[in-house]
Formats: C-alpha cells, sequence, structure tokens
C-alpha cells in the first residue's frame, strides 16, 4: 500500500512519527494454490472476526516490525482486547534510540471504537495527561500510528479477503492451527465491517493509494483468529516505509477492564514530532 504523497504531514504524522520514526519493514509473499481440505479458505479467513466477537474476549500481543534506510527497530506491546465492546488496553514498548542509550517509558494505550488514547506520549505532553487520537480521521484508520494495529482492525480487515489459500496445518504456543496465506482489500473491509470499526477502516480505504493488503493469518479449530501478521507500506515525504504487523491472541475470555480518561487529563496542546 501507497499513502498518497503528503496525506502525512499533518498532525496524525506527528503522533506516529514519535511511535516509529523513519522505520518500516515488509515483503509481500504471493498466495499458493493449496485447497483447504473440506473447507473454503476464503470463507474461513473473512469469518475469524465473527468469531472473535463469539469468543467475548483475550489477551493479546503485538509487533510492528519497521525500517527504513539501514535502520529496523520494533515496537512491542501487551495487552488485553474485548472484542465485543471494541475496547482494550496495551502496554506498547518503544525500543531503545539509534546509539541504544536511552530508555522509553511504556506508552499506555487505550482502544475505543473511533478512538486511541496515549498516555507516557512525550514529545511535550505532560506526563499526567493523556492523547486522544479520532482514528477515523487518520489516514491508515491506526493500523499503524499507534505503533499496534487495534486487534479488532486486525481482525476486520480480514473481512476483505480477495483470495487466501490453506497453508498447512502447525503447532502454534501448544495449539493447533490452520495457516492461511492471502490478500485483503481495505474498501471491502469496511464496507463489511462492524459499525464499531467501519469509520476507520473507512479512512484507511481513503489514505492509501492501493487497497490490498497481504496477510498470513492463523485459525485455531472453532475458527478464532490466533495469529495474524499483515504487510502494509506507504510513502512518507519522499521515503518508502514498510510495515510488519504481526498481532497473537491467546487466553480466550480474558477479564478486560478499559475506563477512559475524563476531558481534563486530555491533553489539547501541540503536539511535537
Amino acid at each position: 500500500m501507497v499513502v498518497r504523497s503528503g496525506r502525512w504531514d499533518g498532525g496524525a504524522w506527528a503522533v506516529a512519527a514519535a511511535l516509529i520514526g523513519t522505520v518500516a519493514a515488509g515483503g509481500c509473499a504471493a498466495p499458493r494454490d493449496d485447497a483447504e481440505p473440506g473447507g473454503d479458505p476464503v470463507g474461513s479467513v473473512r469469518g475469524a472476526a465473527e468469531a472473535l466477537t463469539r469468543a467475548g474476549s483475550s489477551k493479546a500481543s503485538t509487533a510492528m516490525e519497521m525500517a527504513s534506510g539501514g535502520t529496523r527497530v520494533t515496537i512491542r506491546g501487551e495487552g488485553t482486547y474485548d472484542f465485543r465492546r471494541r475496547t482494550g488496553s496495551l502496554q506498547v514498548v518503544l525500543p531503545k534510540d539509534a546509539a541504544g542509550e536511552s530508555e522509553h517509558r511504556p506508552i499506555t494505550e487505550l482502544l475505543a471504537p473511533g478512538a486511541l488514547y496515549m498516555k507516557n506520549r512525550g514529545a511535550g505532553v505532560p506526563a499526567d495527561k493523556w492523547v486522544r487520537v479520532d482514528t477515523t480521521t487518520l489516514d491508515d484508520g491506526n493500523l499503524v500510528t499507534g505503533g499496534a494495529t487495534d486487534p479488532a482492525a486486525a481482525a476486520e480487515l480480514l473481512r476483505g479477503a480477495r483470495s487466501a489459500s490453506y497453508v498447512g496445518e502447525l503447532d502454534l504456543a501448544g495449539v493447533k492451527v490452520r495457516h492461511y496465506r492471502g490478500i485483503a482489500d481495505i474498501a471491502e473491509a469496511a464496507r463489511l465491517a462492524s459499525p464499531q470499526v467501519r469509520g476507520a477502516l473507512a479512512a484507511a480505504a481513503k489514505g492509501f493509494t492501493t487497497d490490498t493488503v497481504p496477510f498470513d493469518a492463523y485459525l485455531d479449530r472453532e475458527g478464532r483468529l490466533r495469529k495474524v501478521r499483515h504487510q502494509f507500506s506507504f510513502s512518507n515525504q519522499g521515503r518508502t516505509v514498510a510495515v510488519a504487523s504481526t498481532t497473537l491472541l491467546y487466553g480466550f475470555g480474558a477479564r478486560v477492564s478499559v475506563t477512559l480518561p475524563e476531558r481534563a487529563d486530555i491533553y489539547a496542546g501541540k503536539i511535537q514530532a
């Protein structure tokens, strides 16, 4: 995917830049022609989001691998997510700086329909304040900006699977899963997405000039998404940035407690890049 030139020069990119700087990762593997025994690969992948809604909630681990030029970093997150309320929380850990000297405080991220809240954002934001970002106005719909793809958006993106092939069965952390590889269409995913996620994906569909997203998805026997890896790429100020975003889901039924900040606790000043 390539973001339209210039679309990332404003406040949305200022938030993203503090998290991902000048980094990204990529590679687009073509789907195989293997047929899933007794099943429909595209249908299985498209049904993953609904299976998660039935499951209710889970723990989540995220990794966003980015590289630009000779720099490669990974941003990691841990937390929980409620797939019915579309709310969750993550502790996002930033890597050390290029010299390997600076330790960054973890960023607390609260995920809610249409919004991303971040604490310990840094870059001039008071330590006791939150930053709120309207994800329906982000060119990427928060697929990249927060340094972690919203777990619901990661799953709902699969509703737009244009093609998929069954790769095979494997063991993932002690669970038998089926591996699928394919291509998703953001605009189609936005059209089919649940109402809470539709606005963010619709924004992403408008913000990216190419709608297709290569993915690898791993589903358990109940059809629940256990792991998904999306590969994004875009252009920012003439520089190509590629991002590989991986989301792991486990511990289904986990307790999720999310309290959104009061208006007085949200920072209203200018965010530095």
